[in-house]
């Protein structure tokens, strides 16, 4: 028998065998659950979880990580959850967790800024945060462009985006008593509020943004006119004294006021963000403008203390122009000094008027110039005057002056310099120093003696005259008695005694 089928022969018959199932031991069910459990809720804060967001500061004055809210219209729906330093140490940097929800807020031109105490111009806001502590509050922009980082705005803004008006843009020399939320008054009606003010580059003026409500904005045309309504508008007039005040709050805090001449054609409202100028009264805003504004110059030899620079140019009372500068000059030759004064004025507002003449009609320099000549000629000249007793406050006053001494202009200098006279002040002042000169030479010594004398005459004559006058009144009195007597004396005549 071969090997092969003896070795065959010896293996056992193979056989299927079912496999053993193994069971599941109960200790990992515990942990099976804890993390199923775990997943669902880490997948259910995620989907409920907000956008996160950075806001720079300018300072984190009165913000704390974990507790500043961020609010709109009074509901939470963020929180500063990290403050930190830039890198640059210049600003703060916060994180903020945002609710669900509030990713439609977050756009590029939302506005966030802190809310906190606040007192500007006429507004007191914010007081509630002294107790609960400053939040951020937003202004959902409308653009369609999605943002995570944002910059905040170191003031609120006075006017939010849904209020309906306008922005108008004023330009002025001197902001005075200007503040963010000032109030804008149309007819004494508190109409509107300056957003906001800048220095320009120029160094010399300021812009101020103001915000007029709805439907006031409708009133403003191309010829408002804006001006300063702090404090009072005193003036004195015919009538007698004229106060002039828009209400008591513009007493205290300030504030602008506008009005459009009634003259005039009618004019559609003026276009959104248009330019005006702003006055620092209401009578200088009414105040025709110069049309062709030259400056000259007038050489005073006398004080000019009282004039200042916006003092008023006038003829016959009627303002023609403006001081603009005024300086001390020395002259080596006669060694005196002068005060040259700087003029801004149009020479057409001397009244010079082109008969039969439609509208109006822009003279030529050289025309003027031949005006000035002629006027001068006759007597035009400047002189200083009084503007008010109370302060002291001088003016110039252009006049004709016939028996003044000859003049003319010289054209060649630039600017030229047109003829003055002194003023009357100064012509009191001579005359009284006159008077006084010949009261110093009067012989006060002598007078005194004289009348020493004749005092001492009348006391030596003053007896006699008084015992002359004695013996008079004693005539005069028996004469009285007797013709109460004999009243028929006054016709008869004195009736001869018995005798005689």
């Amino acid at each position: 028998m071969p090997e092969s089928d003896k070795l065959s022969g010896q293996i056992p018959e193979s056989r299927t065998v079912a496999k053993k199932k193994t069971k599941l031991n109960i200790v990992w069910i515990i942990p099976i659950v804890a993390a199923i459990i775990g997943a669902w809720v880490a997948v259910t804060m995620i989907m409920n979880q907000g956008p996160k967001i950075t806001i720079t500061f300018r300072s984190a004055e009165g913000l704390e990580a974990g507790k500043t809210k961020i609010r709109y219209d009074g509901v939470d729906i963020g929180t500063i959850s990290v403050i930190r330093l830039s890198d640059d140490h210049k600003h703060v940097i916060a994180t903020a967790s945002m609710a669900p929800k509030t990713e439609s807020f977050l756009v590029e031109d939302t506005k966030f800024w802190v809310v906190g105490p606040r007192v500007s111009g006429s507004t007191i806001s914010g007081l509630g945060t002294l107790i609960s502590g400053v939040y951020i509050t937003l202004e959902i922009g409308k653009s369609p462009n999605r943002q995570k980082e944002f910059t905040a705005l170191e003031t609120p803004p006075v006017v939010t985006g849904d209020t309906l008006g306008r922005f108008f843009v004023l330009q002025t020399k001197d902001l005075g008593s200007v503040d963010y939320g000032t109030p804008i008054y149309f007819r004494r009606l508190n109409v509107g509020k300056v957003v906001s003010y800048e220095l320009n580059k120029d160094g010399r003026t300021l812009t101020i943004k103001i915000f007029v409500y709805a439907p006031y904005d409708q009133y403003i045309t191309p010829e408002t006119r804006f001006w300063q309504a702090s404090g009072l508008d005193v003036s004195l007039t015919a009538n007698g004294v004229s106060v002039q005040t828009q209400s008591v709050l513009s007493l205290l805090a300030g504030g602008l006021a506008f009005e459009t001449p009634a003259n005039g054609p009618a004019l559609p409202p003026a276009e959104p963000n248009a330019e005006f100028t702003l006055y620092n009264n209401r009578a200088e805003a009414y105040r025709p403008p110069p049309k062709n504004p030259q400056t000259f110059v007038l050489v005073f030899h006398e004080s000019v203390r009282g004039l200042a620079p916006g003092a008023p140019v006038e003829l016959k009372g009627i303002q023609i122009g403006q001081v603009e500068d005024i300086h001390a000059e020395f002259d080596k030759k006669t060694f005196s000094y002068t005060v040259p004064v700087t003029i801004s004025m149009d020479p057409q507002r001397f009244g010079i008027r082109v008969r039969g003449s439609k509208g109006e009609i822009k003279m030529p320099a050289t025309e003027q110039r031949q005006i000035l000549d002629t006027l001068t000629a006759h007597g035009l000249r400047a002189q200083l005057r009084s503007g008010s007793l109370l302060t002291g406050a001088l003016l110039v006053e252009f006049d004709i002056f016939p028996e003044a001494a000859p003049a003319n202009i010289d054209w060649t200098q630039n600017p030229a310099h047109l003829a003055t006279v002194p003023s009357n002040i100064e012509g009191l002042e001579s005359s009284l120093a006159s008077v006084a000169k010949k009261l110093d030479k009067v012989q006060y010594q002598e007078i005194s003696d004289d009348l020493r004398r004749t005092l001492a005459g009348i006391d030596q004559e003053l007896p006699n005259a008084l015992h002359e006058v004695n013996g008079a009144a004693r005539s005069l009195r028996l004469l009285m008695d007797y013709l109460e007597r004999h009243p028929e004396a006054l016709i008869k005549g004195k009736t001869p005694a018995k005798g005689e």
